[in-house]
Parts: C-alpha cells; structure tokens; sequence
C-alpha cells in the first residue's frame, strides 16, 4: 500500500496541482525507500524560466504576457512537454504538467523528461495578428532553453499546430537553421507526423480496451461519459463510438449534454466546430458538468483540466472505470475514496500519454528525415500503449497497489535507474 503523506497538503492548498504532484511523489518515494537526496533531486526543476512578453495589440497599445517555461528533469533524455495558453495559468499548474510528463514518458519508456510551458492569457479574445505576435514573442523568449537535444514543446491547451509552425520559424531564424524537431504537434507540410492530431484520443482508446477486457466488458452497451469536449475529449468520443461503445453524454465550458440512448458523437462534433459550444447540440438534455461526473455510466473520462474529481464529489462517481484524459483531474483525497469504492482509475501518466508517444515519433522522424505513413504510426502507438498498460497492471497486481500507484512507481523507478546509472548516486 503507498499511503500519501497527509501533512504535504496544507489546509486551503488541496486544489494545487504541484501540492498534488508533490504528494504523489513523496507517497511512492516513501513505498522504494529513496534516500533524502535522490528525493530532493526528482522533487527540484532543473531550470524554471519566467519570462514578460511585450505584444503590440491592434489598438496600438503594449501588453505585457507572463509566460514561463519549467524544465522537471533530464536523467532519461530532453525534456518534453505542451504549451499552455489559458488566463488560469501559473507557475505551480505548470510545475506540475512538468513533473507529471517526466513520469508519464517513463511510464511508456519513451526517451524523454518533463517539461511544460505556458502564457497566461486568454488567446479566444486576441486576433490572429496578436496570437502570432504574442507567440513569436514567447518563442524567441524561451529559445535559449529549448532544442530539439534539450526541451522540445508540444501543443497543450489553447495552442495547436499554427502556434507550434510559429515557433518552429521563431526558434530557426534565432539559430540560422532549419530546426523541424525543436518543436512537435506540427503541421505535416512543416515536418509533422499523420495521426499526431489524434494521438491522444487514440491512446485513450487502447487503454479502455484494455481496461474493458479486464472488467469483461464488451464495446456494445458499454456507456462512457467524457468531461472536456477538447482536443483529447474529441477524439475519444469519436474513436469509441468507432469502436461500439455508447458515447452517453460530453461537456465543454458551456455545461453537458445527456443522451441515454446515445449522442450522435459526429453530430456533436459539427455544432461543436459550427457555434463553439456543445450545449447548442439539439438532441440531448443539457446538464451540469459536476452532473456528468456522477452519471450511472461504465467508463468516466474526465478530460478537462486538474481537480475536477474531489473529496467533495467522489463518493457519487459511479463509474466503474475513470479514464484521465486530463492531467491532474484527481485528487488525492478523491482518489482514496474511488479506491474504496472499487472504481478502476486508469491514471493521467498512463491514459493520456498517446499525445507525447506520437510527438516522439514525430521527433525520430524531424530528424531521422524518414517518414512513416498513418497504419505505421497507428501500429506503433497501439503497441506502446498495450505494453505500458500490461507493465502497469503487472506491477498492480502483483505489488497489490492501485493503477496509478503502480504507473508511479514503474515510472519513477525508471528515473531513479537512468539517474544513477549516469552517476548520480546520491
């Protein structure tokens, strides 16, 4: 059993991704027995960078962005990690996203530490002049610390191939170079890799089948309610109901919509696309997003954003699998009690690693200059996803621990492995 410590989350601080980072970690560091250093070195960043971005608006007026970038660890090879644009974004939201990615591509054995970045800034209210600016400006200002042998972006939230072009010829022109692998999540004509915009969804898929087959559930009549009709929320949807299972209700932030029968996910998609809002879908009942998260489906996948299944909500989840799509959408407390009541929780580090597994393809082939067609891609990611669940679910059953304490602990033993065989034996 991994017991967190219960004095790591201060009273008012339980909401804190990197308090719930840090509480993980110090629960697993605790269960293989690491000494003080090597806590202290997997707890510290190698570099957090702070950096003010200066944008001239079409009004003609300065504004001054806050953006970060956050570098969690490099004992298994340059940190990898997503962009963030979103008015909510800070430094320890994005200490966390960092630390996370460190274990989630060791979890899946991919070559990579963690990183995360992120503007605080409402990116829906800015012209696509002032995006550009704003993210040529961010990208010559983290250009010292990034590279395709050292930190390597990604889209995250409020970012998307376009950001990540712009970066790409931001960072080229300060280096004189073409720099294709700087940055992945690409538009194909620039270097980027077919099946990267599904990449997570599609990841998402393979570990549900996984979990499906455990829990002997079969893809017809098996329910699934998605918080978060995203990137990653998006293509779940559409790739389960590809394969049988009856997408019952999505939400965005305009709330949810409910169809027992089953939501025509395609239909949903389009008016998504069509007014930006998913509540505008005709043929549903409009409910709450916290009503979503209590609704009486098999498989809950809360792929929005950090704390949405609490102590305050858990006790009514009646799922019997959550799937995170999201980073941090559990917290601590929430996740003794689903433990308690039986619910399977397929965790973040291992359910959502689908993006960073084909940004990694995506970098082999930048600078391998060979490329791979989608059924390639889609092969490997179904082989990297089948085998990190098999390896997690190994170390469940047999060290009797929850998922997600599992995938922590096959992760940050990996880290621990790297860092001492490069000499760090502290």
């Amino acid at each position: 059993m991994v017991e967190p410590k219960q004095e790591v989350l201060p009273s008012g601080e339980a909401a804190n991704p990197y308090v719930t980072a840090l509480t993980q970690f110090d629960a697993v560091a605790d269960y293989l027995g690491l000494n003080e250093s090597m806590r202290q070195y997997l707890r510290s960043n190698r570099r957090e960078l702070i950096v003010r971005l200066p944008v001239r608006m079409d009004d003609g007026s300065i504004a001054v962005f806050w953006g970060c970038r956050v570098q969690h660890n490099w004992a298994r090879g340059p940190s990898k990690g997503g962009i963030r644009y979103h008015p909510a974004v800070n430094l320890d939201e994005v200490r966390a996203l960092a630390m996370w990615m460190t274990w989630k591509c060791a979890v899946v054995n991919i070559p990579y530490g963690g990183g995360k970045g992120g503007v605080k800034v409402n990116h829906k209210k800015l012209s696509p002049r002032e995006l550009e600016a704003l993210t040529r400006r961010y990208a010559v200002a983290i250009s010292p610390v990034i590279g395709p042998d050292v930190d390597v972006p990604a889209p995250d939230v409020g970012t998307d191939a376009q950001t990540m072009a712009w970066i790409m010829d931001a960072y080229g022109a300060t280096q004189g170079r073409w720099t294709p692998a700087v940055v992945t999540g690409k538009p194909i004509s620039l270097g980027g890799t077919v099946g990267r915009e599904a990449a997570t969804g599609s990841g998402i898929m393979y570990v549900v089948q996984e979990a499906a087959r455990r829990h002997r559930l079969s893809p017809d009549g098996t329910t699934v309610a998605i918080q978060g009709f995203g990137n990653a929320g998006q293509w779940s949807a559409r790739l389960l109901a590809g394969q049988g299972y009856r997408v019952v209700a999505v939400s965005d932030t305009s709330g949810a919509i409910h169809n027992g029968h089953g939501l025509d996910v395609e239909a949903a998609i389009a008016q998504k696309i069509s007014s930006g809002r998913v509540t505008d879908y005709p043929k549903a009942d409009r409910i709450t997003n916290e009503d979503l998260l209590t609704l009486p489906v098999d498989i809950l996948v809360p792929a929005a954003f950090e704390n949405q299944i609490t102590g305050a909500n858990a006790p009514a989840v009646k799922a019997k699998i959550v799937v995170e799509a999201a980073n941090g959408p559990t917290t601590p407390e929430a996740d003794r009690m689903l433990k308690d009541s039986g619910v399977l929780v397929i965790p973040d580090i291992l359910a959502s690693a689908g993006g960073v597994v084909v940004s990694y393809f995506e970098w082999v082939q930048d600078r391998s200059g060979i490329f791979w067609d989608e059924k390639e891609v889609s092969n490997r990611l179904e082989q990297v996803m089948t085998k990190a669940f098999q390896e997690v679910a190994a170390v469940s059953e047999r060290e009797k621990l929850t998922m997600r304490e599992a995938a922590l602990i096959l992760g940050i033993r990996r880290v621990v492995e790297a860092a001492e065989l490069r000499g760090m034996r502290l």
